[in-house]
């Protein structure tokens, strides 16, 4: 157990463990850690069967998913995508964290991750998730980080203009979206009551304001532009963007699900690549023991 969870919290691959115990006078072989490993995953499985329960018992889920390359997967190709999907939530103030491998990253994934929840789902603007919100009949909400890294992306990629030059319509946009997080930051201390209030009386007016301005500029955006991409996002996923105003617990962006992510993103890149499905499966037992309440 000890080096499965040390392998999650600290990114190491089992390579990398088999040389620290080299170091330290030991010879312990990666297959032998592999195959402890993998059979981790009978241990771990009624208390991820239980996670997965009260997560989906709760009425507030935000989902991302990631890639991952498994070498040794039926019907797929070495180097095509395979993904590991994550979810967040559960009870107020005791949220889990699962990690769900599937070799697809097709709707049909959060059905049946998803198949007794109701409540609000959180994500980015991926198509995926429109399945089981119509089944389940979900309300659904978006992600202002996700639709501001459209712009920073346009805005870097825009030519340089002197001090003295008009705002790109990216920078426009920025400036926007920042008055926004500027009111999440002075809400952060405040109840779900006042939170919520708070956004009724500053932040909706604000993006309203906003949704005007993308209205009346974007067609002045040609078409394929980053800018321009942008803009047309922000407004095909408006509906889902403004949900987190209608409660003062939920969150204006999908950080949660996101940040749990980024040690996985980290991990990859010592690891590289699963050999079997299987190996998966350590990140998922692990991940969830770690980083769980329950």
């Amino acid at each position: 157990y000890e080096i499965s969870l040390g392998l999650v919290g600290s990114e190491m691959c089992i390579r990398d463990r088999e040389q620290m115990f080299q170091r330290l006078g030991h010879e312990v072989s990666r297959t032998s850690m592999a195959h402890w490993i993998i059979r981790l995953n009978d241990v771990f499985q009624p208390l991820i069967n239980l996670m997965r329960e009260t997560q989906n018992g709760s009425d507030y889920l935000q989902a991302d998913e990631t890639r991952i390359q498994v070498l040794k997967e039926d019907g797929k190709s070495v180097h095509s995508d395979k993904w590991m999907w994550v979810t967040r939530g559960g009870p107020p103030g005791q949220p889990s964290v699962l990690f769900e491998y599937d070799p697809s990253r097709g709707g049909k994934v959060p059905v049946r991750l998803l198949d007794d929840f109701q409540g609000i789902l959180q994500a980015d603007g991926y198509s995926g998730y429109g399945q089981v919100c119509a089944a389940n009949k979900l309300t659904r909400i978006g992600c202002w980080d996700h639709a501001r890294r459209k712009y920073v992306e346009a805005a870097r990629a825009a030519p340089a203009k002197g001090k003295k030059g008009p705002p790109s319509k990216a920078d426009v946009a920025l400036s926007h979206i920042r008055k926004l997080y500027a009111i999440e930051k002075a809400a952060r201390d405040l109840s779900d009551e006042e939170r919520y209030q708070l956004r009724q009386e500053k932040s909706l007016p604000l993006l309203n304001t906003f949704k005007a301005w993308l209205e009346k500029n974007a067609p002045q955006v040609m078409k394929g532009l980053l800018t321009r991409k942008a803009m047309d996002y922000t407004l095909n996923q408006w509906d889902t963007l403004v949900g987190y105003c209608e409660r003062g617990d939920l969150n204006i962006s999908n950080a949660g699900a996101e940040n749990a992510i980024r040690p996985f993103a980290l991990g990859r890149k010592a690891w590289l690549f699963a050999d079997t499905s299987q190996g998966c499966l350590l990140y998922t037992s692990d991940a969830a023991d770690e980083r769980s309440s329950v």
